[in-house]
């Protein structure tokens, strides 16, 4: 099994990027996380998305957000980081994930906070 693994990452991590783990997708299929490298800085949700997509990635879930902290908290600051998903109840806020803390938030898409980009990969069976 570990052979395995050492195989996988061999040949789908990309250089700088940072292996999180699975998800899995219950109705949808499973897939393996990756975390690329780089970070955004005070930055605003929408220019958060718009970065994340320059450098070939997505903002992440919040499921993926909880992955991240629970696997890979050391690759982040000890702030708050973006999610690409939206409150459903109000579309001016997003939500976003406490990478001191674990907790999970929702904040103005206006305001100012961190964001990280990853990379889905599906799992083949």
């Amino acid at each position: 099994m570990k052979s395995n693994k050492a195989q996988f990452l061999k040949e789908n991590l990309r250089e700088g990027e940072v292996y999180a783990g699975i998800i899995l997708g219950n109705e949808e299929p499973d897939y393996h996380l990756f975390l690329l490298p780089g970070e955004h800085t005070d930055i605003q949700w929408q220019s958060a998305m718009d970065w994340a997509k320059s450098i070939g990635g997505n903002l992440p879930t919040q499921r993926e957000q909880s992955l991240l902290f629970a696997n890979r908290k050391d690759e982040f600051k000890g702030s708050w980081y973006w999610s690409c998903e939206t409150l459903a109840k109000d579309s001016s806020y997003a939500w976003v994930q406490g990478f001191r803390s674990g907790g999970q938030n929702c904040c103005r898409k206006n305001s100012y906070g961190h964001a990280r980009a990853v990379r889905r990969l599906l799992v083949i069976e």
